[in-house]
């Protein structure tokens, strides 16, 4: 069973997060939600590390603030860059030793992104490797939700303004009568051809423990730009992922990401949306795997 326990931030912010393997183990793989989910969203993951790996991987998991069973933020804190930030924080409390592989999805890889912008002697005293899944170094640059780019500018549009004032609603969840009337849209905007009623399950209950106040994070999610972060650290292992019929992070997004990683391993999932870790668990499965192999079979770090 993993351990649960709560990390209160510099601001009362609570976090809650979840550990499982030892404390010694010779790599701890982090792995980070995206914008409405929580760390649930990864269970696929986490039963394939055990297994695999056994006690030589750590698992992290936790819910950013404002989403799943952390507690809410002010809307000024609704930031990437506040992710970047809380993420320090988290390797600091919960994972002090060792080298870590941080996988992201979707807000969780922009969440890295910032990290390593924000806070490079800190990520390079740390970070060994890199997956990416279904995520964007370019805000809303390639996101035209399948449709022609004028539509998609209005829709973004439409967007933003609601978010901005949804924002404001603060700790409220979002009401249940709304989140049944808007499953048809949230199957259609993160899966592909083919989706699991259990998992389409799983992302609305993740969404109905989503404060309001985190919908306030979509206008840094849209600004962020950080492909030349990346370019710095092009020496890390990594692994890039995305479905050919992702709406929110197109495949576009990752050719950049490719680009400024040129070493990085990159996989386009047939038919496949945004949610990559249920969609295709084997492809995910299988890039956590090659990064975390390349970590553990990699030369131990110097203790100085």
């Amino acid at each position: 069973m993993p351990d649960v326990r709560e990390l209160r931030l510099a601001d009362a912010v609570r976090l809650h997060v979840e550990t499982d393997g030892p404390v010694d183990a010779e790599v701890t793989a982090v792995l980070l939600h995206g914008w409405t989910l929580d760390g649930s969203i990864w269970h696929r993951q986490l039963a394939e590390l055990r297994d695999r790996f056994g006690p030589q991987v750590r698992v992290v998991t936790y819910d950013a603030r404002g989403h799943g069973r952390s507690s809410c933020m002010t809307l000024p804190t609704a930031t990437l860059a506040q992710l970047g930030d809380d993420l320090a924080a988290v390797l600091d409390a919960v994972v002090p030793t060792g080298r870590v592989v941080l996988i992201g999805h979707s807000m969780g890889g922009m969440t890295i992104m910032e990290y390593a912008h924000r806070h490079p002697t800190h990520f390079a005293a740390r970070v060994a490797g890199l997956v990416f899944v279904s995520t964007t170094a370019e805000g809303h640059t390639h996101t035209v939700y399948g449709l022609s780019p004028r539509v998609a500018r209005l829709i973004r549009l439409a967007e933003s303004t609601g978010a901005g004032l949804l924002a404001r609603c603060g700790s409220r969840r979002p009401p249940r009568p709304l989140l049944r009337a808007l499953r048809p849209s949230i199957r259609w905007i993160l899966f592909g051809d083919r989706y699991n009623p259990a998992d389409l399950h799983l992302v609305t209950h993740a969404v109905a423990h989503t404060s309001l106040r985190s919908i306030g994070f979509r206008a840094s999610i849209g600004a962020q730009h950080r492909l030349a972060t990346l370019t710095a650290l092009t020496h890390l292992p990594s692994a890039t992922l995305v479905g050919d019929r992702d709406r929110l992070t197109p495949p576009p997004c990752t050719e950049s990401i490719a680009a400024a990683l040129p070493t990085t391993r990159r996989t386009v999932c047939p038919g496949a949306g945004h949610l990559l870790m249920l969609e295709r668990p084997d492809a995910v499965n299988t890039a956590l795997a090659g990064v975390l192999g390349q970590v553990l079979d990699g030369p131990a770090p110097v203790v100085r």
